[in-house]
């Protein structure tokens, strides 16, 4: 039988410039592709970009085209990004923790789950949470 050898979300976000600089700046990603960037309004960009670290992927996307994004955000468009979370496996929760925290964020501090993991949160400048456990 064919095995699933990954799952990569695909989110839409208000500044892909403000979402690359988080996910490759504060958690480590790193661009595995980007389409061809474009000169708008906005700022110089890709409209989509897939980042990776380790086994993890995101695909980004701008939610607007270009010359259409808002001066600011639209809190009822963007509410619903606060329900959406990444849980994301990884071997060593104090060293990632430690690591991202030195990059400036402003993560949560590791502690045990209720289902039996050890585990810290961040959100993304769309309010996406990512959660890296591992197993306690």
């Amino acid at each position: 039988m064919p095995m699933i050898t990954g799952l990569t979300p695909y989110v839409e976000v208000f500044d892909m410039m403000a979402s690359i600089a988080f996910y490759r700046d504060i958690l480590g990603f790193h661009v595995l592709f980007a389409s061809a960037e474009v000169e708008t309004l906005e700022g110089r960009f890709s409209h989509f970009v897939r980042l990776g670290r380790g086994h993890g992927q995101i695909m980004l996307n701008t939610a607007y085209d270009s010359n259409d994004r808002p001066p600011g955000r639209s809190e009822a468009r963007w509410a619903g990004c606060r329900y959406i979370q990444f849980y994301l496996d990884c071997d060593d929760v104090h060293g990632l923790y430690a690591e991202v925290i030195a990059r400036g964020s402003d993560a949560t501090a590791p502690a045990p789950t209720g289902y039996g993991y050890l585990a810290f949160s961040v959100s993304d400048p769309d309010g996406y949470r990512i959660i890296f456990h591992q197993p306690a």
